[in-house]
């Protein structure tokens, strides 16, 4: 197979993180068979027993430290899980929303008592993480959420109901954004963090039928009433879930980013060797001049692209990562991987549109990058807030 590669940061050269990156691919090459890989498309749905496995190789909590039951990483270690897992077609597998996006709420926000009571366990996989944001009512707009959280003695009643939850059919901690006081606006919502074992009043819904991501169990939810222990109340101050969702958006919104051009990687790989086999008025496919423009358009966006994610990833570890930025790299990197895939695609030609060809999937599920973290349209509305 061809092996474009885009341009790697030096910061993610270091010998340690280069260790890493090894037994990452070992580990899953070996634990995620493509035979395997082919059960959870079929299932629809990722076994519970595989995010176990992965907890006790130590690739769950990389970022967590020490005093928590973690090993202490840093954002290096999770853009290396994530583009490995992305590589290697890990689909349905989301090691960045437990990773990337859930646990550092728990871990940037929490108490120190939440921290000791929930960090161990996401590091080990014996719990499974989801946020529960998206309403059937309320996508992007977070501050139109109706699920409530009216206290009751030592703890709330939760009530509401939420869609397009991955990992909704398994995940047992869930951070459910609400409000607990509706009359407040953005000052009025609130973070909760409920345990699903045995809970009465939550149910889950019906595993939505998606049009990608076949193996990404993503589901509705529902709650009736359901009790939650003040404790659970993430930070334990009412009135600060927009803020903290604020605050660790622009990291998921650069991880979406990160999964993009290890996308473009991968379509551009896959059509300069389906068209060096393939041939077309006795040549190869590629040797005709306006395929090699075609794939040199898309070589040089997807560098364009990793370059300034690059930047971006640099500005996240320091600590300097704003909303604009990343608004901007969700929206302008997720936009050119469905440029670029969608050509590349095209380069297959009829074949391109048969399920069997791996570019034929990832066409499908590139194109729910434009649309979740925040849809590229609300990016554009966030990026010209800053003119």
């Amino acid at each position: 197979m061809s092996d474009l590669k885009l341009p790697e940061a030096a910061f993610m050269q270091d010998e340690e993180i280069r260790m890493f990156a090894d037994a990452a691919q070992k580990f899953f090459s070996r634990a995620a068979p493509p035979e395997r890989v082919s059960k959870w498309v079929e299932d629809g749905q990722v076994e519970r027993e595989f995010w176990k496995e992965v907890g006790e190789a130590g690739f769950l909590g990389v970022s967590v430290p020490e005093e928590y039951g973690g090993p202490g990483g840093d954002f290096r270690h999770d853009i290396v899980l994530c583009e490995t897992c992305q590589r290697l077609g890990l689909e349905g597998f989301a090691i960045t929303l437990h990773n990337v996006i859930v646990t550092p709420y728990i871990q940037l926000h929490g108490t120190k008592e939440q921290k000791e009571r929930w960090l161990p366990k996401l590091v080990s996989g014996d719990r499974v993480c989801a946020i529960a944001m998206s309403e059937p009512g309320a996508g992007s707009d977070l501050q139109a959420i109706r699920t409530t959280a009216v206290r009751d003695g030592n703890g709330y009643r939760l009530n509401g109901s939420k869609t397009f939850i991955s990992n909704g059919q398994i995940a047992d901690f869930i951070v459910v954004v609400c409000k607990t006081d509706p009359t407040k606006g953005a000052r009025g919502v609130s973070l909760l963090v409920i345990e699903t074992e045995g809970l009465e009043g939550f149910r889950r819904g019906k595993k939505l039928d998606k049009i990608g991501h076949e193996a990404q169990d993503t589901s509705e939810l529902f709650f009736d009433d359901v009790f939650v222990p003040a404790d659970n109340l993430l930070g334990g101050e009412e009135g600060k879930g927009f803020f903290q969702l604020m605050a660790e958006l622009p990291r998921e919104r650069l991880i979406i980013a990160v999964n993009s051009v290890i996308s473009m990687e991968k379509a551009i790989n896959w059509t300069i060797d389906y068209t060096k086999e393939r041939k077309a008025f006795g040549q190869p496919v590629f040797d005709f001049q306006n395929t090699q423009f075609k794939l040199a358009d898309c070589k040089a966006k997807a560098v364009v692209a990793r370059t300034f994610v690059n930047d971006c990833i640099e500005k996240a570890i320091a600590g300097t990562l704003d909303n604009d930025t990343s608004a901007i790299a969700k929206m302008w990197v997720t936009d050119t991987e469905w440029e670029v895939v969608d050509e590349c695609l095209q380069l297959h030609g009829g074949y391109g549109y048969v399920n069997e060809y791996p570019i034929a999937r990832q066409f499908r599920n590139s194109r729910i990058q434009k649309i979740y973290g925040g849809s590229n349209e609300i990016m554009k509305v966030l990026i010209a807030r800053g003119l």
